[in-house]
């Protein structure tokens, strides 16, 4: 089983490739020309020394063309996870995991994804996360402690699915 816990590549599963190439291609053809519209308006203004539509226009300018290039690095450093490579003996990433609350019989269902696609309150946790660390690499009917701020919680492993 590979070690996913120190991967030094993005960790990305197809949706969330697409989910960034969608972003990196509105920020090129989209943002881009907007902030060129608005630096271009905002030049006409006159005097660019104490002109604040013109600074917040280049500035804006300057945090798009840094996230191109972030997203450029993810997507071209990208190790993706396709289904055919996830594993449902064990829990990994691009997994689905239900989950049992020992304490509270709550049952909850994760995706396992690698750090950049997080999103908690979509139920996609990264393989970083206490809940994550503690999940890989266990099969189902293991019980894992989750050591969080409050103490530990303990979660039973019920299913593990594609």
């Amino acid at each position: 089983m590979t070690d996913y816990t120190d991967y030094t590549e993005t960790i990305l599963t197809p949706e969330g490739v697409a989910k960034l190439e969608e972003e990196l291609e509105y920020l090129k053809t989209v943002r881009r020309k907007e902030i060129a519209e608005r630096i271009k308006e905002s030049i006409a203004f006159g005097d660019l020394s104490e002109n604040s539509e013109y600074d917040e226009a280049k500035n804006e300018q300057a945090f798009i063309e840094g996230r191109i290039v972030t997203l450029e690095n993810l997507l071209r450093n990208a190790k993706i996870i396709d289904e055919e490579d996830i594993i449902t003996d064990v829990v990994s990433i691009g997994a689905k995991v239900k989950l049992q609350d020992i304490e509270t019989n709550d049952i909850m269902e994760y995706t396992i994804v690698g750090s950049t696609e997080a999103d908690p309150a979509n139920n996609k946790i990264s393989n970083k996360s206490p809940v994550g660390k503690a999940l890989l690499g266990k099969s189902v009917g293991a019980i894992v402690d989750v050591h969080v701020p409050d103490g530990i919680i303990k979660f039973k492993i019920l299913e593990i699915n594609k």
